[in-house]
């Protein structure tokens, strides 16, 4: 539910705000005065497009803020915004959260959930339970063939499920397809990259590299290019730790570090003084430490490679090496992963006609699975056509449409995303019109009762969410309106409505008056919003009803026409 809104420098808007309460909440004011701004407020709040347009002359940005309550959602789209929220890092208080959006008069938007920044389409996602937006524009998409195939699958709860296990097996089919046609239409291409394929995994068999093998090889030529100066110095190392005798040398001459750092740890671990046996235990540990480095350096003298040939084997295998590594990857490891990947492409390039037969079988094991789901689909449409068609036509007649018959066809075409079925409403002005389709018979006000009419039949099933509606009564008046304002009014007994309308017929009818009032200065245009208390509510409703608020005789129509409304609601609501 939509608490309440805040607007800024919205088009002839320089500050306002409104609370909206449940139920039916009707938007008035004279043509120009800026209702419609209320709606471009909510299209922005719920990811719609930024127009620099709508910035107030001489402001620098236009801001909308809003306050969205999920709590009286059903519990998985109230968890679901939440979850969203969490996601994006934003936070609420007590299931309320803000939602906000800036424009630029640079055209730049900005969005943000919960108190943290956003992309606009977050705000989509957000709002996509908690805000439905009806205007003229949205009057017209419902003659879009997507349109109706939508309001005909939301009709009926049984479809969802249908309709996904259609969608499994079409996209299972359809790729197939593709791939039957594909190595069909393109065999020589194919043929080509598979002797390609086949080529490079030979030439990198043939060398078999291992992932690393590249640097050990580099590191093992260092060490052949600089074997004698290596041999040198660690020998070295070697003899001055351990002493000639370490090579054979058992001149007693020779005295090795090792031995004098044992002589003098002996020394100092027999002495009864405290500090001396102290620094024993710490010669003790560096004698230790230095065993380990006389072992590594004897490790590493075995370890040096004495084959003279054993360098020109090294480069000629770096060098195939570097066969590899110039056309397949950079380094040894890139080339095992690019052999992989080659490997698996190939598996799938086979061509064979074995293989084509392979996929033509799957194919017409798929596509009988696919329209074997895609006859239950239909079977579901066709009943959920046969009570939309009785329900719309039962709400129409209480429109004051009392001859008009709204039909559901489907009309079976080739294999889609979305069945097998194309969906088109059909409308008879009387029991023996044939139905034709919305685009060619439906007026703008006829048109907007089919889709209040869909709305109210396909509210039915679910609760809590906002409905906003953007002068669906354009082009009605008369007993039409006053139907219109009843079936807005029992639509709002399960949802928050909001309504911008120029019919008293249908104002009377809400639970919350909210009228913008536009004032004309010589240089600018400034618009409010005010929620009207009874009196004032009385002199709007005179005003809409012929321009005659200044007279009594008006004011006792408008009086009337609220009583009577009011009283319907209070029954309705019992």
């Amino acid at each position: 539910m939509l608490a309440d809104i805040a607007m800024w420098n919205l088009g002839v808007i320089p500050e306002a705000s409104a609370e909206f309460s449940p139920g039916l909440t009707v938007l008035t004011g004279e043509t120009g005065a800026g209702k419609t701004m209320v709606v471009t407020a909510l299209r922005l709040l719920t990811g719609g497009r930024a127009d620099a347009s709508r910035v107030r002359s001489g402001a620098d940005r236009a801001i909308v803020e809003g306050h969205f309550r999920v709590d009286d959602l059903p519990a998985d789209h109230a968890e679901s915004a939440v979850r969203l929220v969490d996601s994006v890092g934003g936070s609420g208080d007590e299931g309320e959260f803000i939602v906000s959006r800036q424009v630029s008069a640079q055209g730049r938007s900005r969005a943000h959930l919960g108190g943290r920044s956003v992309p606009a389409a977050t705000l989509k996602e957000f709002s996509a339970e908690l805000l439905t937006i009806h205007g003229q524009n949205d009057q017209l998409r419902l003659l879009d063939a997507e349109r109706q195939r939508e309001a005909l699958d939301r009709c009926d709860p049984a479809i969802g499920p249908v309709l996904a296990r259609y969608q499994d097996a079409w996209r299972e089919w359809k790729a197939l397809d593709t791939e039957l046609k594909d190595k069909t239409s393109k065999r020589r291409e194919i043929a080509q990259e598979v002797d390609r394929l086949r080529f490079a995994l030979n030439e990198i068999d043939s060398i078999d590299p291992q992932p690393g093998e590249d640097e050990e090889i580099v590191e093992t030529i260092r060490r052949l290019q600089d074997v004698d100066t290596l041999r040198e110095d660690a020998t070295q190392a070697l003899t001055a730790i351990d002493g000639a005798e370490a090579f054979g040398d058992m001149d007693p001459e020779d005295r090795a570090a090792s031995t004098l750092l044992g002589q003098a740890e002996a020394a100092l671990a027999a002495s009864e003084d405290p500090a001396l046996r102290a620094m024993g235990e710490k010669l003790a540990a560096i004698t230790s430490e230095l065993g380990d480095i006389s072992a590594e350096l004897g490790s590493f003298l075995s370890d040096l490679p004495a084959d003279p040939s054993q360098l020109e084997e090294l480069l000629q295998r770096q060098q195939q090496l570097k066969t590899l590594t110039r056309k397949y990857a950079a380094d040894c490891a890139g080339v095992v992963a690019w052999r992989e990947k080659a490997a698996a492409k190939l598996a799938h390039l086979d061509v064979s006609p074995e293989a084509l037969d392979g996929i033509a079988k799957k194919l017409t094991a798929a596509e009988k699975r696919m329209r074997s789901a895609g006859r239950e689909l239909h079977a579901a449409r066709q009943k959920a056509a046969r009570a939309l068609s009785a329900a719309v036509t039962e709400e129409l007649h209480g429109l004051a449409m009392p001859k008009a018959r709204l039909e559901v066809k489907l009309k079976e075409t080739a294999p889609g995303p979305h069945g097998l079925d194309d969906v088109e409403l059909l409308l008879a002005q009387a029991p023996g019109v044939e139905p034709q389709p919305l685009s060619t018979t439906a007026s703008g006000g006829e048109l907007s009762r089919v889709m209040l009419a869909l709305e109210v039949i396909l509210s039915q099933g679910s609760s809590g969410g906002t409905l906003v509606f953007d002068e669906v009564d354009a082009g009605v008046g008369g007993k039409a309106a006053v139907e219109i304002g009843r079936r807005l009014a029992r639509l709002a007994l399960r949802h928050q409505v909001i309504v911008v309308t120029h019919l008293p017929q249908v104002a009377a009818y809400a639970d919350a008056h909210v009228h913008v009032a536009k004032e004309v200065a010589e240089d600018s245009v400034v618009s409010g919003v005010e929620v009207l208390a009874e009196e004032r509510r009385v002199e709007e409703l005179a005003r809409m009803l012929a321009g005659l608020e200044d007279t009594a005789t008006g004011r006792a129509h408008a009086k009337e026409l609220l009583e009577k409304a009011q009283r319907e609601i209070a029954q309705m609501k019992a």
